[in-house]
């Protein structure tokens, strides 16, 4: 019998709250609220760290960012690291590779080619503040500028917005389902750039979120105890401080609208399967990389080793291809994206021959509501990584506050672990104070309790659960034995 088709549609930097299905009121995501309702949506999914290298290399891998030491954005995979794209082509799908790429080194094609039998990397856009005519700003203006760190520029042309990544994608991806061979199964990873900042978007979605509907943010960092160095240190910077709420939601807004646009771009793909009667024969699998703060706490973009749910929660959605037993529901189970290789090669029917440490969701799609007791998200580098912190930035880039505060050598950048227990989330840092949430009163973050002695016993057992993880998966046998 064929295979069932795959389709690997990802939004960059896409936080789970930010779809209807999911409980946003503001949200226009008719598309991907339709997928879940014919499939299942996990609420309590999560990435293994809240930027997009690290990310992208543990779910396509299946492996921990810290098992090979996948921590920073300039440490790609090799030659020996095994994805779950290359394991489809090797196993008869035709792979095709749509959008970003952030796992492979541009001087290394060959290990792309290994993964696809095409990939279409389509046309960088060019951050604003990397445009020539910015180069003579002063510093002072810039620092005076209360909208320059914001990543916000609003409302952009039709124009303008066409030339981008994400339209020159799908536009491939819509001629490469004209033309599939219903004769051999096919895997499309579909990797886009919306709705990660610069918040921007064209009509007509920029005026289609209602502003009335966005929710209230979450307070700034420095109204809180207990947060960690890396968000304060990123709130001083970005100059955010004399922003209005007004400035805030319209921020929200906008990504909002970025949001909708990504929903629309999904459902193209989705009409082309049902007009070409593939849309039966495929398991669509909607995700994230990592989320984005948007505002809350006083910040905007993400953090490397900070673990609110803004960033760490990422949508996840599987629907399966006919023949699968499914119940579609919104899910409460604890997932991760590590657990997407195994459940794609579930789904084909192959077998991973290389070491991973996900587990296949398949179960769950049925009533299943046991899957994991634990997930967990890391990020972050000792003191002495002096190579692992990202260079090559000046106060004239957008990502200058948290590039800055990444250079600290106090405790702002260095490692820290997620754990989420049921409803508890508690974070080990090495260098500064521990966290400890309590979801189901907190649901915001705003009180870390990790010194009330009534969570005692469930923070130990956190601690011993993140011991666990490590020694299970800190390391790997490679699959060779050398000659002594």
């Amino acid at each position: 019998m064929k295979k069932p088709n795959i389709v690997m549609f990802l939004g960059d930097q896409l936080r789970s709250d930010a779809i209807g299905i999911n409980g946003c009121r503001a949200a226009k995501t008719p598309n991907i609220d339709r997928l879940a309702k014919e499939g299942v949506s996990y609420r309590n999914a999560y990435c293994q760290n809240p930027v997009c290298v690290p990310s992208r290399c543990s779910f396509l891998t299946g492996m921990y960012p810290h098992t090979k030491g996948h921590r920073t954005m300039h440490y790609l995979l090799e030659e020996d690291d095994k994805t779950i794209l290359e394991s489809l082509k090797e196993n008869g799908y035709a792979v095709y590779w749509l959008g970003r790429n952030d796992i492979y080194s541009s001087k290394k094609p060959e290990l792309i080619k290994r993964c696809c039998h095409e990939y279409f990397e389509g046309k960088r856009y060019v951050s604003f503040t990397e445009l020539e005519h910015h180069e003579t700003i002063p510093r002072e203006e810039v620092m005076a500028d209360p909208y320059y760190y914001s990543f916000y520029q609003g409302e952009i042309s039709s124009q303008e917005a066409h030339g981008e990544l994400d339209w020159l994608c799908i536009n491939r991806a819509l001629e490469i389902l004209d033309k599939i061979d219903d004769e051999q199964p096919f895997c499309l990873y579909i990797s886009l750039q919306f709705p990660h900042p610069p918040y921007r978007c064209e009509e007509p979605w920029f005026s289609s979120i209602d502003r009335s509907f966005i929710e209230e943010r979450r307070p700034d960092v420095e109204t809180l105890k207990g947060k960690p160095s890396m968000l304060h240190g990123i709130r001083e910077k970005q100059n955010l401080g004399s922003w209005t709420e007004a400035m805030y939601r319209e921020l929200k807004a906008v990504y909002y609208a970025m949001v909708s646009r990504l929903d629309s771009h999904f459902g193209m793909i989705v009409d082309k399967l049902k007009e070409k009667n593939l849309y039966d024969d495929t398991n669509i699998i909607f995700f994230s990389d990592h989320g984005d703060y948007t505002g809350d706490y006083g910040i905007v973009e993400k953090a490397q080793n900070t673990f609110e749910n803004p960033v760490s929660n990422v949508p996840l959605i599987i629907k399966p291809s006919s023949g699968f037993p499914i119940l579609p529901r919104v899910s409460g189970v604890l997932a991760e994206l590590v657990d997407l290789p195994a459940t794609i090669a579930q789904m084909a029917g192959i077998r991973l021959d290389y070491v991973q440490f996900g587990k296949s969701l398949l179960h769950t799609l049925d009533r299943e509501e046991e899957h994991k007791k634990a997930v967990f998200c890391e990020g972050g580098r000792v003191h002495g990584e002096d190579y692992a912190k990202e260079g090559g930035h000046n106060y004239l880039s957008e990502y200058w506050p948290r590039l800055c505060t990444q250079q600290s050598e106090g405790p702002e950048h260095t490692k820290a672990v997620m754990v989420r227990m049921g409803n508890y989330k508690y974070i080990k840092r090495l260098y500064e104070s521990d966290e400890f949430y309590n979801l189901s009163s907190d649901p915001a973050e705003l009180c870390n309790e990790i010194d009330n002695s009534k969570y005692g016993d469930i923070i130990n057992q956190c601690r011993l659960e993140i011991m666990e993880h490590l020694i299970k998966t800190g390391d790997y046998i490679p699959r060779r034995k050398d000659i002594r």
